[in-house]
């Protein structure tokens, strides 16, 4: 794993001056790579490469980046793992006119790869995880890709007449020229999601490359970013972007093959996993999983196990508060597989002290509150190992979140009820969960059922669809425009048609959002800052594209059946585990965020959602976040994660406005 960036001037500075900007941008990406660092300039034509290096495979120095191609036709600066590259090099070698290998590192396959297949046939042909940026000295022109499922970041913007790129908005913002103007329409998207989902990032004028996606200049860069966020397929003047894989298209594929019975998927499906677990466990450097007791990380757990004639290393962490540690869970599911078990006890205090970190670690807002015990986990897993595998995807490939099993139930059930009457319903629902003000309210519904009638009644606010209950179910603040200062110019993230063959049902219509909105921006998002902060590799197993593709070709009862979610992913696991050690209601990577907000974090929330720090902003209305807060503080609402977002955002804004941008 490592840290890319670069830019492409029109300006013609000198040697000195690009390779000075360079270094910095890639300086600032430390983190994502302790061990190597290195640039690459070509002062004629503006171009300047920056790399950090974790070494992971090819610990050598044949292993250094920027790589030049053997032919010198390509240079390329390369973040991530193809996990078969063997497989590339053979076929290489079976046709003939292999170079002579100067080492066995990924990058340098891939390079061979490019020079006798070109890029895009290169990047099909991989299996992996990635963000590259390639300069073609023939062509003259700049290619920027992105994996197919978003695992690792890539952005690219202007700054002052050049065009610049990097993993993380760190090193764009080494560059003097970079505006760093709040994006309304970013911001509102933030509110709604707890993330700015791609291709929008938090500035005006930067951008995020959407997984699956080929970024292509020719010539030279505009000298003005696009008017909106370039959603592929796009051509702003010389830049194109294209998509070199779809989902949509792999999930109408899978929808074309034969129908599976209950048995002959199952097997497939352990057949396809364990081979995308072995070959993402792979490594010159100790390896790992996270591993929390849940069907995903045991699923993953069990198979690296199988397959390993070592006890697999496997990490957990565990809390102090009741009803927020899984760790118990985590211990008996190790026990029985016989892995080397590393289990962290984390205090409250501690758990909080990662809290002033997380501006400058995820570099633009980001509220999923599961990023303080997500990099604590990391942080476990790094004292032993290089690399750690998790269960994540798991949930939007064979549908384990809750949403996919109720909500479509409920609308089946209020749908039919004319619009008026469904808002009555709503709001009547709401009124119930607001009689915990009363004393009477203890005898009529315990306190967690009062919250979640509330949440269902604020969810079916103003919905005509399943899709819009979706929507709001999604949404942290379903309408951003009731907390914002400015109403923004432009419209919500737009997703894109969907496959034809998913329209028709709401649970594939869920998930199939979920996997090209919620999984990149918020969940691999989350895991790629927390890991790459302290210089950790993460893998996904369950992103081997034919496994999505395998996933996408289950039919609806076998991932959802008989009111059990994930249902084929189960029988997996209890092939392995017991199903008494996982049977259990599903929960989030939870920490007690509602007590906090009115505990310990009190003063340091107090202090962001002052009137006056909200103003000072120009971002919100006062009124509307004073009033959530205060109904969080008295215990009547459960406001934590709305408020979560907003402090997220003003302690972003407070270091982003610090000397030197130490957000």
């Amino acid at each position: 794993m490592c840290g890319i960036t670069g830019l492409w001037s029109t300006r013609h500075d000198g040697e000195a001056d690009l390779a000075a900007t360079v270094a910095r941008m890639t300086s600032a990406l430390d983190h994502r790579g302790p061990d190597d660092r290195g640039h690459w300039t070509d002062a004629d034509r503006g171009i300047a490469l920056g790399h950090t290096r974790l070494s992971i495979i090819d610990l050598s120095a044949a292993g250094h980046q920027p790589m030049h191609s053997a032919g010198q036709r390509f240079v390329l600066v390369f973040n991530g793992e193809v996990y078969n590259h063997a497989e590339l090099r053979a076929a290489l070698d079976k046709e003939g006119g292999a170079p002579s290998w100067r080492g066995h590192s990924d990058t340098e396959t891939l390079l061979a790869c490019m020079e006798r297949w070109g890029l895009e046939k290169t990047l099909q042909r991989s299996v992996g995880m990635f963000a590259l940026a390639a300069w073609d000295r023939r062509e003259r022109c700049l290619h920027l890709a992105r994996d197919r499922f978003g695992e690792k970041p890539l952005y690219y913007g202007w700054a002052d007449g050049a065009f610049v790129f990097g993993s993380e908005l760190k090193a764009l913002r080494q560059h003097h020229g970079l505006g760093r103007r709040v994006s309304l329409d970013a911001l509102a998207d933030y509110l709604r999601f707890m993330y700015v989902p791609a291709p929008r990032s938090i500035y005006e004028g930067v951008y995020k490359l959407e997984p699956g996606c080929l970024l292509t200049l020719r010539g030279h860069p505009p000298a003005q970013p696009p008017a909106m966020a370039p959603a592929a397929p796009a051509t702003h003047g010389s830049l194109s972007v294209s998509r070199w894989w779809s989902l949509a298209d792999t999930i109408q594929h899978a929808d074309s093959l034969a129908p599976l019975d209950d048995v002959a998927a199952i097997d497939l499906l352990e057949r396809q996993l364990c081979e995308s677990v072995k070959m993402q466990s792979l490594a010159d450097v100790p390896l790992g999983a996270f591993l929390s007791g849940g069907v995903d990380s045991s699923a993953i757990v069990a198979l690296m196990q199988k397959q390993s004639s070592r006890r697999v290393q496997t990490f957990t962490v565990g809390f102090e508060e009741d009803g927020y540690d899984e760790s118990l869970h985590a211990r008996a599911v190790a026990s029985h597989l016989g892995t080397d078990h590393h289990e962290l006890r984390v205090t409250s205090a501690e758990a909080r002290g990662v809290i002033p970190h997380l501006p400058r670690m995820y570099d633009e807002p980001f509220a999923d509150s599961s990023q303080i015990p997500t990099h604590l986990v990391c942080r476990a897993a790094r004292s032993q190992v290089t690399v750690a595998l998790s269960g994540d995807a798991g949930d939007e490939l064979f549908g384990g979140y809750n949403r996919y099993l109720w909500a479509p139930r409920i609308w089946s059930k209020v749908g039919r009820l004319p619009h008026p009457a469904r808002q009555v319903l709503a709001t009547s629902m709401r009124l119930a969960a607001s009689l915990g003000e009363h004393p009477m309210a203890r005898f009529a519904t315990p306190a967690r059922s009062r919250e979640k009638l509330h949440k269902l009644g604020t969810a079916m606010h103003g919905v005509r669809s399943v899709d819009g209950l979706y929507d709001n179910l999604v949404s942290c603040w379903p309408q951003p425009g009731a907390v914002l200062a400015q109403v923004p110019p432009g419209p919500p993230r737009a997703t894109g048609p969907i496959p034809r063959n998913v329209a028709g049902d709401a649970r594939a219509r869920m998930m199939y959002w979920d996997t090209i909105g919620y999984l990149p921006d918020d969940i691999l998002c989350k895991v790629d800052r927390a890991a790459m902060a302290i210089g950790l590799e993460t893998r996904v197993p369950f992103l081997d594209h034919r496994v999505a593709e395998l996933a996408w070709r289950l039919p609806q009862h076998m991932k959802i059946r008989g009111g059990e979610t994930k249902w084929a992913l189960r029988q997996v696991l209890y092939r392995h585990v017991p199903r008494a050690l996982i049977e259990r209601p599903k929960s989030g990577f939870a920490i007690p965020l509602a007590a906090w907000l009115r505990g310990p974090l009190r003063n340091w929330a107090e202090d962001l959602l002052d009137t006056q720090s909200l103003r000072a902003g120009g971002y919100f209305q006062p009124q509307g976040v004073r009033s959530a807060w205060q109904e969080h503080l008295s215990g009547s609402r459960d406001w934590s994660q709305r408020l979560w977002c907003i402090l997220m955002f003003q302690a972003w804004s407070a270091a982003d406005a610090s000397p030197g941008g130490s957000a």
